[in-house]
């Protein structure tokens, strides 16, 4: 079984267009996000922003191998608002990624069942509305050798065509350097052969 390096997310924000049932309107936002910080942020200027809105209903995945994930019903009955949102998250195998529904009572409640197909929609249609993007997933590797030794540093990265994130070169030599997740083992092999080098994996 091939071993899964890639992931799907978005690289900026979208917003759906306005989903009405019985006067009520519900609004999908979508966000690039990589922790709960910029979750919290996000739902702050949004609720800045829609002030006079009932709910500010919300899912997100976050993660590329191990992936978290939470739901939240803002108000609206137990499962009814973040569960569909989540679910719609998993449907479109997204990740890194926050969703929010804005929605404003129109004055007709809808019960569980109405809710819970209006939030799925709306998460639907901002997910459509948004530009999904395929990412690898990447392992960084920090290489520590001495200067003398950079030639055959230089020719296994450009052999394998690996990227470098960041470098210091003196007496000795500092690289970072990013790998697919699946050519990451056999890379870090093929330094580990050369024996004048330290490779160690950054967290």
């Amino acid at each position: 079984m091939e071993l899964k390096d890639t992931y799907r997310t978005i690289e900026s924000s979208f917003k759906s267009e306005v989903y009405k049932d019985k006067a009520s309107k519900f609004i999908g936002y979508a966000f690039p996000v990589s922790d709960e910080d910029e979750v919290r942020t996000c739902l702050d200027d949004l609720k800045a922003e829609h002030h006079k809105a009932r709910h500010w209903c919300y899912a997100w995945r976050i993660g590329e191998g191990q992936i978290r994930f939470r739901a939240n019903d803002d108000g609206e009955p137990s499962n009814s608002a973040g569960q569909p949102i989540l679910g719609q998250l998993v449907s479109f195998d997204v990740t890194n990624i926050l969703i929010v529904v804005v929605r404003y009572f129109g004055g007709t409640k809808l019960g569980v069942g109405g809710l819970i197909s209006a939030y799925k929609t709306s998460a639907k249609l901002t997910l459509e509305v948004s530009e999904i993007v395929e990412k690898t997933i990447d392992i960084c590797y920090q290489l520590l050798f001495e200067y003398e030794h950079l030639d055959k540093v230089m020719r296994i990265i450009k052999e394998k065509k690996l990227n470098i994130v960041n470098q210091k070169m003196e007496m000795d030599c500092e690289f970072q350097i990013s790998v697919r997740k699946k050519e990451s083992e056999v890379t870090k092999l093929a330094f580990e052969n050369l024996r004048c080098l330290t490779i160690k994996k950054v967290e």
